[in-house]
C-alpha cells in the first residue's frame, strides 16, 4: 500500500525561515513576533470539504482545537470533484493552452473553499481570515502546473497571530512565481503546502484529514484482512507513496521527512481521539518495527524490452536519457548479461506513457544513435511490492515473497530490490492474488494489534 526508493528523488530545496529542529521560540523572536500559544497545521482534503454540512464539520474540528489552546493553520483543497471540473473547461476552451492562465483557472477551486471555511469559522465566533498563495508569501519557481516550493514567508500569518486571528485558511496547492504569477504544484500538491507550512512555522503537528482513517497494511478493497497502522516510519510512507498508495503525495512525505514533521493521517468521517490516525514519524520513534509493513501496488504498468541491444559504454544514457525528455517515468530497469556484444534492455512504465516512449525508442533507432532489433511491449502488467524498515536487519524477506509467490503459481517477469523494499512486475489478472498471498505470508493481519 506504500512504496519508496532510499535514494533521496530531488528534493526541494526550500528556503525555509527556519532550519530543521530550529526551535519555535527562537524562529519567532529572530522575527521580532514573540507568540507564546502552541501552533497546529492541519490540512482537509477534497472529500472532507465536499459540502458546506462538511465544510462545518471540518470547522468544528478546528474549532475545538483552538478550544484546546492552539493557533492553528488550515490548509484546504478544492471541494471534490472541482479541480477536475476545472482542468476540463481549461482542455475544452483550449488543446494548446498557456500553462499560466491553466494555474489561474484551477487554483480559484482551493480559494473557494478557503473563503467558505473562514466564513464558517467567522460564524463560530473564531477569529480566522482566507489567505491565497500569493498573500502568504508561498514563493515557488516559474514551473507552472507543476512548481516546486522555494520560500514561504512567515511574517504576514505571524502579524495576524499576534493581533488575535486564531486560524489561519490557506489555500493549498497554489503559490507566485518569481514574475508574480499564480502557479500550482501539482495534483496532490495541497499535502506538500501541509507539510511546508508545518516546517516553516515549527508546527507541533501537521494533521491531513481524508477519507480513509490511517495508514494500512493494503488496500482494504483487496483484502478484508488490512490493518490499519498506528504508526509508520518516514521511509516507509515514501516507498508506499510512490509504489501506489493514494494517502499521501510523495513529494509531501519527502518534505516530512527531510524537516523532521510528524504526520497525523487521520478520518475526516469519524470523531478522533489523539491517538486516532496513523503517526508518520522518524524510525527512532518507532520502539520496535515489524519487518515487512506492507504490501503496495500499481495496477496499470508495462513491460518494455529493446532486443539485441548493442553492449557499450553509454548506452544506457542513450536510451533512457530520451524517455526523460519525453517525460516518461521509468521504474524498474534490468539489462540482460551481455553475449557476442549484444545485450536486452528491459524497463517498467505507467501504461498511459507507452505511446510517448513507444515514439522516443523509434526515434533514437532512426538516429542511429541506439540500433535494436525489435522493441516488445506488454501493457498486461502490475508491479507488487513489500515494503518495511525492519528488512535492514531480517534475512530471508525476499525469498519468503518468492515463495509465496510460487506457491500461487504467480511467474515473475521482473525483479528490483532496495534496503527496505523489494518490487516484482507479474500478469495484471494475478496482481489482487499477489497482494493476498504477500499480506498472508508476513502476516500482516497482525499489524497494530
Amino acid at each position: 500500500m506504500r512504496w519508496v526508493k532510499i535514494q533521496r528523488r530531488n528534493l526541494p530545496r526550500l528556503s525555509l525561515p527556519l532550519h530543521p529542529n530550529t526551535t519555535r521560540r527562537k524562529t519567532r523572536q529572530s522575527q521580532g513576533i514573540p507568540r507564546e500559544m502552541p501552533l497546529l497545521v492541519m490540512k482537509f482534503g477534497g472529500t472532507s470539504v465536499a459540502s458546506l454540512d462538511r465544510i462545518r464539520r471540518a470547522a468544528k474540528r478546528i474549532g475545538r482545537e483552538v478550544a484546546n489552546g492552539y493557533d492553528v493553520i488550515v490548509i484546504v483543497s478544492a471541494m471534490s470533484g472541482k479541480t477536475n471540473e476545472l482542468v476540463g473547461w481549461v482542455e475544452e476552451t483550449s488543446n494548446l493552452y498557456d500553462a499560466r492562465e491553466y494555474d489561474a483557472v484551477v487554483s480559484s477551486g482551493e480559494q473557494v473553499t478557503a473563503g467558505l471555511m473562514a466564513l464558517t469559522l467567522q460564524e463560530m465566533d473564531v477569529p480566522a481570515r482566507s489567505w491565497s498563495g500569493w498573500q502568504v508569501p508561498l514563493k515557488t519557481d516559474s514551473a507552472h502546473a507543476s512548481a516546486r516550493i522555494k520560500e514561504i514567508g512567515t511574517d504576514n500569518i505571524n502579524a495576524k497571530f499576534a493581533e488575535g486571528m486564531k486560524v489561519a485558511v490557506v489555500a493549498g496547492f497554489q503559490g507566485i512565481s518569481p514574475e508574480g504569477r499564480t502557479t500550482t504544484l501539482g495534483r496532490g500538491g495541497s499535502d506538500t503546502t501541509a507539510v511546508a507550512f508545518a516546517a516553516a512555522f515549527d508546527a507541533e503537528r501537521c494533521d491531513i484529514y481524508t477519507d480513509v482513517d490511517g495508514v494500512y497494511t493494503t488496500d482494504p478493497r483487496i483484502t478484508d484482512k488490512a490493518r490499519k497502522l498506528d504508526r509508520i516510519a518516514f521511509e516507509e510512507m515514501l516507498e508506499l507513496a510512490s509504489l501506489g498508495a493514494k494517502v499521501l503525495q510523495t513529494r509531501s512525505v519527502e518534505l516530512a521527512m527531510r524537516y523532521n514533521v510528524r504526520l497525523r493521517v487521520l478520518s475526516s468521517f469519524e470523531d478522533n481521539n489523539e491517538n486516532a490516525g496513523t503517526l508518520v514519524c522518524s524510525e527512532e520513534d518507532i520502539m520496535e518495527s515489524n519487518v515487512v509493513a506492507g504490501v503496495a501496488f500499481v495496477r496499470d504498468e508495462a513491460k518494455m524490452t529493446l532486443l539485441s541491444v548493442a553492449d557499450r559504454p553509454g548506452i544506457a544514457a542513450a536510451i533512457f536519457g530520451p524517455l526523460a525528455e519525453a517525460s516518461v517515468n521509468v521504474d524498474m530497469i534490468v539489462q540482460n548479461i551481455s553475449e557476442d556484444g549484444r545485450t536486452d534492455m528491459t524497463f517498467s512504465l505507467p501504461v498511459n506513457q507507452v505511446e510517448r516512449a513507444r515514439q522516443a525508442m523509434e526515434s533514437i533507432k532512426a538516429s542511429g544513435d541506439v540500433n535494436y532489433a525489435q522493441l516488445v511491449t506488454d501493457e498486461d502488467v502490475a508491479k507488487v511490492s513489500v515494503v518495511g524498515i525492519g528488512m535492514r536487519s531480517h534475512a530471508g524477506v525476499a525469498a519468503k515473497m518468492f515463495s509465496a509467490l510460487q506457491n500461487e503459481g504467480i511467474n515473475i517477469r521482473v525483479i528490483t530490490t532496495s534496503e527496505i523494499k523489494v518490487s516484482v512486475l507479474i500478469d495484471r489478472k494475478y496482481m489482487e492474488l499477489a497482494v493476498q498471498a504477500l499480506h498472508d505470508a508476513f502476516e500482516l493481519e497482525k499489524a497494530g494489534v
